[in-house]
């Protein structure tokens, strides 16, 4: 039998016959202890769980379909999508050690790299987001334990050539981590490229209903995932059992709404594009766009997220255009049904390699609505920016 499309598979593994009469989700188990019927048999994982922290039902099935849609051997969960950046990255550091990433990743994982981690002797070198892949292998040094690759990167959406690097990078002996939240797991597979590591934050497009925290560490490798179970089991992390249901149920219908949510993304991106306010649109999936070419290539999909580039303006233009919103909501995250809109100009203070950008930076993240509707929504908040940058041409400050 051909192996069956992901929409299939991350059904049909709540379908599966041969366990006797049970519900099609599993049962939400809250526990911290777990009983035995005799002495010997208390220190047996076989039977299930021996405490909470090793996961109750729900979160072992949900741990089960994360490994299968990766492509992985195992698949760990921990609270936070910032925590599942983290996790490896303290499993497989070790003072003296230096990483290389991206001058524009996740701003949280920034601060854990310049505060945490800098702090207990493992050093960061950071790239410019548009380098090449020479440029970036070139940085890494004799100390370079880990390249942390996030792609398309924060705001700006710069896509690397991750199989080269990968390639490059297991010759040199240096493991690879990517955040592959973008991409949700569906769209790529990094570990079928040659990652050691494949982290997303489940918060966002798995869960897909805003509700909950949670992060997902895949690996193939026996070793890496053997590090990074130690890791988190010292760190006691742990998920709660119904947080683990919410997202094995979100889980279930990911596809659909990760390809929705694209097809509206396009149409908008499309419509943002010609706007004579906007000098571009930031998103790879867009012919002409920031790293289409490697995203067409590499990439079976994508996030429905994306940076709208506008021509000058100010702060009050950009809050202006939000303010004048009536469907995006105001709110930092993504992956929801929901359509949100943030200003980002201030971010990209934090970068050392400032983008050249002629104007403020929004991002978008186009939901579940008719985008027809968002179109119309964003044509009001253009008439805002508009009239704002009239009133500044008639009375200048």
């Amino acid at each position: 039998m051909p192996r069956l499309s992901d929409r299939t598979r991350l059904i049909a593994s709540a379908t599966r016959r041969g366990e006797g009469r049970r519900p099609v989700n599993p049962p939400i188990e809250r526990a911290s202890t777990m009983l035995s019927d005799d002495p010997a048999s208390m220190q047996d994982a076989t039977p299930g769980p021996i405490y909470g922290l090793d996961g109750t039902s729900a979160a072992r099935e949900l741990r089960t379909a994360l490994a299968d849609l990766e492509g992985a051997s195992e698949a760990f969960l921990v609270p936070s999508g910032l925590a599942a950046v983290t996790v490896p990255l303290l499993a497989l550091l070790r003072p003296g050690d230096e990483v290389v990433t991206s001058d524009a990743i996740y701003g949280p994982t920034r601060r854990f790299l310049t505060r945490h981690l800098a702090a207990r002797g493992i050093a960061t070198r950071f790239h410019p987001a548009d380098s090449s892949t020479a440029d970036i292998l070139a940085l890494c040094a004799e100390r370079t334990r880990v390249l942390l690759i996030e792609s398309p990167s924060s705001l700006t959406f710069e896509i690397v050539d991750m199989p080269a690097l990968t390639a490059a990078c297991r010759t040199r002996g240096v493991l690879t981590v990517m955040d592959n939240t973008w991409a949700a797991g569906l769209a790529l597979r990094p570990l079928e490229h040659g990652v050691d590591v494949s982290v997303q934050a489940i918060t966002k497009y798995v869960a897909g209903h805003s509700d909950l925290l949670m992060g997902a560490v895949a690996v193939q490798d026996c070793e890496v995932a053997r590090a990074i179970l130690h890791t988190i089991e010292d760190m006691g992390w742990h998920v709660s059992p119904d947080d683990a249901w919410l997202a094995l149920r979100g889980l279930r219908t990911l596809p659909l709404r990760y390809n929705e949510a694209l097809k509206s993304a396009l149409l908008v991106a499309e419509w943002l594009q010609i706007q004579p306010e906007v000098e571009r649109v930031l998103f790879p999936p867009l012919p002409g766009s920031v790293g289409h070419d490697l995203w067409r290539r590499d990439y079976s999909g994508g996030a429905a997220l994306l940076g709208v580039v506008m021509k000058g303006g100010d702060k009050a233009s950009a809050h202006a255009l939000m303010s004048a919103l009536d469907l995006f909501g105001m709110g930092y995250s993504w992956g929801g049904f929901e359509s949100l809109i943030t200003h980002e100009t201030p971010q990209l203070a934090h970068r050392l390699y400032k983008p050249d950008l002629p104007g403020q930076l929004l991002r978008l993240h186009i939901g579940l609505e008719d985008p027809a509707d968002l179109i119309a929504d964003l044509e009001n908040g253009l008439e805002a920016w508009r009239a704002l940058q009239d009133s500044n041409l008639q009375h200048p400050a």
